[in-house]
């Protein structure tokens, strides 16, 4: 349960403001079809994550050993200083056209730009750490959904009225205690 909780709160946080949200907005303006969309973010979400989780998980099964806790330590530790830099959506990613349906676009655009992205990154931190495809995707994609349906439905009016500075400041916080908790049970202190 652990893996489950702290997935969905560390990727809820380290979404807020990123560009997947910043794109949900965009597409929810664009379609005003806001199930089409949700559903688009949850395959491309699972499909992502699950992928990545395991990447997570293979990788702490094949590289065991203190060093290899150190470098996910130091992954999370990253991670809190990644989330204080602000996303922003390109202007021609806002501008392109799609000749799909909301559905499509949205679940190949998800994808396509959660590639390399922080919460994506951050999936495979915790499925090294936590050895836990499953429930790691469904932790973060569960954090994924509870930042990004309320940016389908309310949009703009969200983005004024969220405070995203201090969301960040507070996601950085919780990745950086991760990684310094666990590079304090590597170190044997804890």
């Amino acid at each position: 349960m652990e893996a489950l909780f702290t997935s969905t709160v560390v990727v809820a946080l380290a979404e807020i403001g990123d560009k997947t949200q910043l794109l949900a907005i965009v597409l929810a303006a664009r379609f005003n079809r806001p199930l089409p969309i949700i559903l688009g973010i949850l395959l491309a979400t699972i499909a992502n994550h699950f992928l990545a989780a395991l990447l997570g998980q293979q990788a702490a099964e094949i590289l065991q050993g203190d060093w290899f806790r150190y470098i996910i330590a130091a992954s999370f530790i990253l991670m809190a200083v990644w989330t204080l830099i602000p996303d922003k959506l390109g202007e021609e990613e806002e501008r392109r056209r799609s000749p799909f349906g909301a559905f499509l676009t949205t679940l190949i655009a998800f994808f396509l730009v959660e590639m390399g992205d922080k919460t994506q990154i951050a999936t495979v931190a915790l499925g090294a750490q936590f050895e836990g495809v499953v429930l790691v995707t469904m932790g973060t994609t569960l954090g994924m959904m509870l930042a990004n349906v309320p940016a389908v439905f309310f949009g703009r009016a969200l983005l004024d009225r969220v405070p995203f500075g201090l969301m960040r400041v507070t996601a950085a916080l919780l990745f950086l205690v991760i990684g310094v908790w666990l590079l304090l049970q590597t170190l044997r202190i804890v």
